[in-house]
């Protein structure tokens, strides 16, 4: 079961949704032959004419190919689709989207039918999908075996980032950057709420937004270095006693814009109790501990 010998592995992808067409797309436009099975079927047929085999059943589209990908709508979409099918001596890859936690349970109910087991998280969208350069990339985790010895076929659609043994970590890496996007959009959301209808247009707002934020990324490291050095003083400019009064005007702004402050008030929350702990000296990584304890 290795497909890094310089032949095109033939492999099997059940899911055509909008990630699951990109996916097939991009392995038959590198010439890999291919398998593919959607609950609907009206879906894949018509992929028979760009030249892949329509299976009819979940379970005859496993049969077809050693490596099998699944990209569905969920963890029991999953369970469901490959109830009746034989895994003994597949390679499973799921690039599903799911918790850690429904990763390691399905590692577990693969690895007992037979199969080695592979999690991904794709970080990328649909149109990313097999455009080299696109910046799109899948995390893997699991079976390291699994992901060496079908690395060529997996890199076809997007690059691929190997997180490690537990089926977990692809998951967890996927819905951490995701979390941190969500942030993030709820920060650009009320941005311009503030500067709507007051004569600021949108258009010209947007890229000081942009460069703002691509200024205040590399917070992330100096998070970073404090929860490993464990000193949340350390390279601090802008203490958390000053953040905590400065949040009083970011406020007082929201009030007199007539904009709520609900995306930002449970984070300040977060700073004034890690203020009211005896850590003003501190940048904001302390909220961190609040989050897991």
């Amino acid at each position: 079961m290795n497909d890094n010998t310089g032949e095109k592995s033939r492999l099997t992808l059940l899911g055509l949704g909008a990630m699951g067409t990109a996916l097939a797309r991009a392995w038959l436009a590198a010439g890999h032959p291919l398998t593919v099975w959607n609950r609907t079927s009206s879906r894949a047929e018509p992929f028979a004419a760009e030249g892949a085999a329509v299976a009819g059943t979940a379970a005859e589209a496993v049969a077809a190919s050693d490596l099998v990908v699944v990209c569905l709508l969920d963890d029991v979409s999953v369970g469901e689709a490959l109830a009746d099918a034989d895994l003994r001596g597949k390679d499973l890859v799921d690039l599903t989207t799911g918790t850690p936690a429904q990763a390691r349970a399905r590692a577990e109910w693969a690895e007992k039918r037979g199969a080695r087991f592979l999690d991904g998280g794709i970080m990328a969208v649909p149109p990313t999908i097999g455009t080299p350069g696109s910046g799109g990339y899948v995390f893997y985790s699991g079976s390291r075996a699994l992901f060496e010895a079908r690395h060529s076929a997996l890199a076809i659609p997007a690059g691929t980032r190997y997180v490690g043994e537990d089926p977990g970590f692809a998951a967890l890496h996927d819905v951490a950057l995701l979390s941190a996007m969500t942030g993030m959009f709820a920060g650009v959301s009320h941005a311009f709420a503030l500067i709507r209808d007051k004569d600021i247009a949108p258009k010209d707002f947007a890229p000081l937004v942009v460069d703002w934020l691509t200024a205040m990324a590399p917070y992330a490291y100096g998070v970073a270095d404090h929860l490993e050095s464990g000193d949340y003083t350390k390279g601090v400019v802008s203490n958390l006693a000053m953040m905590v009064e400065g949040n009083s005007t970011l406020l007082r702004t929201a009030g007199e814009q007539g904009v709520s402050a609900e995306l930002l008030t449970p984070f300040m929350a977060l700073m004034e109790r890690r203020l009211a702990d005896g850590h003003g000296d501190e940048g904001t990584t302390g909220v961190i501990d609040l989050l897991t304890r």
